[in-house]
């Protein structure tokens, strides 16, 4: 039992120190400002046209399923305050976060993953660079800064989403359900919707440059470092969620 459970407590101190030293060096020179809006414009704008797509037709499918639960016992008139709630609080965050955490996270582990078994990361250290402050640190911030952003535009998308449902097969007028999506949400649930993405941007870019920075066997660990660093952030995601959400329960 301990052989089994040893691989994952080494694994998570691995995290810890890493988000450590990731942290502190924020506060410490270099910066490399140039890494950090590279990385920026790789997460954020790469990620941009996805985010907008699946917050879309979140939003839709939410005002279907909704609204045809709603019509039943006539209280279609809250379909904008359901659709608001539930992109918002949850499936904004998450649904961004897993989008981000499937296209970066891999991006990440593979980038760092195939700088280590060529012996880049090494280079680096023997010209007295710090391979986290040049490379952990960059992405780390850059994915804290864009997440946000992300899950803002398409919790907006997806609310967008749900008025064309509620407007085109509800018969809804616009200025309803708007009225009634913006009235539903409080400062609980904006606080609730944005810090979930900002803990989200942690685990992903850390996760992405823990299995990327301990990559080994050449072309075939890279391949499974990628795959670990999209499977385990994804894990994370939903279990950071689970422990969030119980904290604005109301």
């Amino acid at each position: 039992m301990l052989d089994f459970i040893k691989p994952w407590i080494e694994t998570f101190q691995e995290f810890l120190f890493l988000a450590a030293r990731a942290f502190r060096n924020i506060f410490r020179s270099p910066h490399y400002a140039d890494d950090i809006f590279i990385q920026m414009d790789v997460i954020g704008v790469g990620s941009l046209p996805i985010v907008i797509l699946i917050g879309f037709f979140s939003g839709i499918i939410m005002g279907l399923q909704m609204g045809r639960a709603l019509t039943t016992y006539g209280a279609q008139g809250q379909i904008g305050q359901i659709v608001a709630i539930a992109l918002v609080r949850e499936f904004g965050p998450v649904l961004t976060a897993l989008l981000v955490a499937g296209r970066n996270a891999s991006g990440i582990a593979s980038e760092l993953g195939s700088m280590k078994v060529t012996e880049q990361i090494d280079a680096m250290r023997a010209l007295g660079t710090d391979p986290l402050q040049k490379l952990v640190t960059p992405r780390l911030i850059a994915m804290m800064f864009v997440l946000p952003l992300l899950t803002i535009i398409a919790d907006f998308i997806g609310l967008f989403g749900g008025a064309l449902i509620a407007y085109g097969l509800l018969n809804m007028t616009w200025s309803e359900y708007w009225s009634t999506a913006w009235r539903a949400l409080i400062y609980q649930d904006l606080a609730q919707g944005l810090i979930k993405p900002f803990l989200f941007a942690i685990i992903i870019s850390l996760v992405g440059c823990l299995y990327g920075m301990r990559t080994t066997g050449g072309t075939q660990g890279v391949g499974l470092a990628t795959t670990k660093a999209v499977v385990v952030s994804s894990i994370w995601i939903f279990v950071i969620t689970s422990f969030i959400d119980p904290f604005f329960f109301t």
